[in-house]
């Protein structure tokens, strides 16, 4: 092959291997607009159930006097879930973890004071208390679904980043892959139900 061959073949690869990752780069690009629109949306579902708290609290206290401890719990949760705040791009596994935490804590205290009116008859048949607890169930499903769209977003951007080529200058243009949520510690196990 002559040396004018061999320019031709370069200069015909590195054009084709242009126009690939410019199709490849607006994809991405789209990819990772996705991840982030979910993101938004994930964070959107946490901010509604934080914002039915202050309610729900409000509704307990009034018939619930002797459990000022896990009124105050629930509200300490509530501010250090709602003081976890990540940008899209912020998003680390690091940070994805702090955050998740700090919304297990607020789940695991608004299961206590749910629990609550188990011993309070008056506050179970609360109408504002029963429209609360449907509203916060039909977040909590609300947060599933977000997670469950953020996720495959997710996974799609993390598989096109490391395919090839695309994986060979996904790392150029800044393309990193985007944390997953991990299961809580023992989600695994199912509960007992003793009956």
């Amino acid at each position: 092959m002559t040396l004018k061959h061999r320019i031709t073949a370069i200069a015909t690869g590195m054009l084709c291997m242009a126009g690939l990752s410019s199709c490849n780069y607006n994809s991405l690009v789209d990819k990772q607009q996705t991840v982030d629109q979910q993101w938004a949306e994930v964070e959107n579902q946490y901010q509604r159930r934080s914002d039915l708290i202050p309610n729900l609290v409000a509704t307990v206290k009034g018939y619930a006097t002797h459990e000022e401890k896990t009124l105050t719990e629930v509200t300490q949760a509530r501010a250090n879930a709602t003081a976890v705040n990540i940008n899209a791009d912020e998003l680390t596994e690091e940070n994805l973890q702090r955050f998740t935490e700090a919304q297990n804590q607020l789940t695991g205290a608004l299961k206590s004071l749910l629990a609550v009116s188990e011993a309070y008859p008056d506050l179970k048949a609360n109408e504002n208390f029963r429209d609360l607890q449907v509203q916060l169930e039909g977040t909590e499903n609300r947060i599933s679904v977000a997670r469950g769209r953020y996720t495959e977003a997710v996974k799609d951007y993390n598989t096109a980043i490391k395919k090839f080529p695309t994986t060979i200058y996904a790392g150029w243009f800044g393309f990193t892959p985007k944390p997953q949520f991990k299961a809580t510690e023992g989600a695994q196990t199912a509960p007992t139900v003793e009956f």
